[in-house]
């Protein structure tokens, strides 16, 4: 079994893309992220078949938001298909709800702290409150880790700090935007490499188009597990 510290986003289009990839990376990989994106392209369902059938650990990528007893329903309905990690927003009741509704499964619950994607202008345009950002993730993790969530999700130049709060003890990091020296950045604005992440005391890294567009993506995966290793 491959080091399960990565995790490959499974972000193509539809299912039958999305099992075309893990059939390419094969054993070099035992973890996916399954989103969003991949919601009405079949995403339960290869969820399902990559848990059951090929023996893969599952992120379920849904980052829920509600009041705190439809959360709680989605979650329980969720934990039927035996995942591993499901994100819902680090708010304390969303978290609150959904430990509730895990509750007699082993799938893990992480809060959302701050998406990897923005920084202090997205923030101020959505009417967010003063501040650094690594001040707000603080907070906004300590918060998460209180309300009873298993970890948080956070980018991984907060990993660090995240790592030092007392309420951290025995709790997950997993960062998105982390991408490999010299790879393009996309959509993500706070990052940093494979191995940098990993000393900065993350879990778990998540990284997706630097292995599904290139050319050979087992090669590109094992590249990435090989920088974790330094």
């Amino acid at each position: 079994m491959s080091d399960d510290r990565l995790i490959v986003a499974l972000d193509v289009p539809n299912a039958v893309a999305g099992l075309d990839l893990a059939g390419k990376l094969g054993d070099a990989v035992s973890f996916y992220k399954i989103g969003l994106g991949m919601l009405t392209g079949g995403g339960l369902a290869l969820a399902n078949e990559l848990k059951q059938e090929h023996g893969k650990r599952i992120f379920l990528d849904m980052k829920l938001f509600d009041i705190g007893a439809t959360v709680e329903a989605a979650v329980r309905g969720l934990a039927q298909f035996d995942l591993d990690f499901l994100t819902v927003h680090g708010d304390p009741h969303v978290v609150n709800a959904a430990k509730q509704g895990a509750a007699g499964s082993n799938m893990k619950i992480l809060g959302v702290t701050i998406l990897t994607s923005l920084d202090r202008a997205d923030l101020d345009a959505s009417l967010i409150q003063p501040g650094d950002i690594k001040d707000l993730v603080l907070t906004r993790a300590a918060r998460a880790f209180e309300a009873g969530a298993d970890g948080v999700i956070a980018s991984p130049q907060e990993a660090a700090a995240i790592r030092g709060l007392p309420e951290a003890v025995g709790k997950l990091i997993v960062t998105p935007g982390v991408r490999p020296a010299g790879a393009a950045l996309g959509d993500q604005k706070r990052v940093a490499t494979p191995e940098q992440a990993v000393r900065d005391g993350v879990d778990h890294i998540v990284v997706g188009r630097p292995i599904w567009q290139a050319d050979d993506p087992k090669a590109a995966a094992q590249s990435i597990l090989a920088e974790m290793k330094c």
